[in-house]
């Protein structure tokens, strides 16, 4: 296990350098010049060139890679073109508690409604509750996220008037509802199909079959025996799709006017605020490898044969 999370670590370490020198250059290919975006065509020369030096940007791109590098490790991420030169870290910390909540209403909302229609199309498989099922899984990866978000706020927030819309109170429980279902649709659908094919496979186990023979009620066979046993790979997958719900919080955030990661990168980003924007691009990627590294770890618990592999 030691040599297994060792590798699992270096290999971690390693993805994450990358995505650091990935998301330097970049960015640095964005058209578009920082000193433009904050002093406007007609500034003066001279102010131009101060201000280009105060931002080391007149530095060669491998001495401004090496300042990035040591951005992060002394904590501060660099400090932003436009927010008064606050340090990233403390604009990052201030913006993610909104994404990581949103993302873990989208993940709680799509664990509740696939868990049951997974289960109820992998009962009644071949009948119209499956086929309803399926539909509906389709339809959740068919439709993008930024069409859906507008058409739940036209029928539940104006018409209906059963949710906050755009812009009010984004601490109220209900102003959760229609971004975390609007993110987590394509979530719902993956793992209602997810549920279905695992809990059939299960449910043609030997062990199905002796149950069913001692008399067990067809509710106990499917949550005492078949349900527990069909919830872990769609609790990997779960976690996996994790890191996804954080990307996808820019499109909804942006939709819904909410506070977050996605506000601010998007706004970082119109405003050409490089250190802004790499730290939010870096930020999400390292939390997508830590969560797969957790997976790649409870894997390597629970199987010994990936340990050995």
């Amino acid at each position: 296990m030691a040599r297994y999370l060792l590798l699992r670590s270096t290999r971690a370490l390693a993805t994450v350098a990358g995505v650091v020198t990935l998301v330097f250059l970049l960015i640095h290919l964005i058209p578009g010049d920082p000193v433009d975006a904050i002093l406007g065509d007609q500034a003066a020369p001279e102010d131009r060139a101060a201000l280009r030096s105060a931002l080391r940007l007149d530095r060669p791109l491998v001495e401004q890679y090496l300042a990035f590098a040591g951005d992060l490790l002394d904590g501060s991420m660099g400090h932003s073109f436009r927010a008064r030169g606050q340090p990233v870290a403390a604009l990052i910390k201030a913006a993610l508690p909104h994404t990581l909540v949103l993302a873990g209403a989208a993940m709680l909302l799509a664990l509740g409604l696939a868990l049951p229609l997974g289960a109820l199309a992998a009962v009644r498989r071949g009948t119209g509750w499956d086929r309803a099922a399926s539909t509906f899984a389709i339809l959740g990866i068919a439709i993008p996220h930024i069409w859906l978000g507008p058409l739940l706020v036209l029928a539940f927030g104006v018409t209906l008037r059963l949710v906050p819309l755009p812009g009010d109170d984004p601490t109220e429980p209900l102003a959760l509802v229609l971004p975390a279902l609007t993110i987590g649709s394509a979530l719902i659908a993956i793992l209602t199909r997810q549920t279905r094919a695992a809990l059939i496979e299960v449910l043609g186990e030997q062990y199905i079959t002796a149950a069913r023979a001692r008399g067990v009620s067809r509710l106990g066979v499917l949550f005492q025996h078949a349900l527990r046993n069909a919830l872990l790979p769609v609790m990997t997958v779960a976690a996996a799709q994790l890191g996804g719900l954080l990307s996808g919080t820019v499109i909804a955030e942006k939709i819904f006017e909410r506070p977050g990661l996605g506000t601010l990168f998007l706004q970082a980003f119109f405003d050409r605020d490089i250190p802004v924007v790499q730290g939010c691009v870096l930020i999400v990627a390292i939390i997508y490898v830590a969560i797969n590294f957790a997976v790649d770890l409870l894997y390597g618990l629970v199987d010994p044969r990936v340990r050995l592999a």
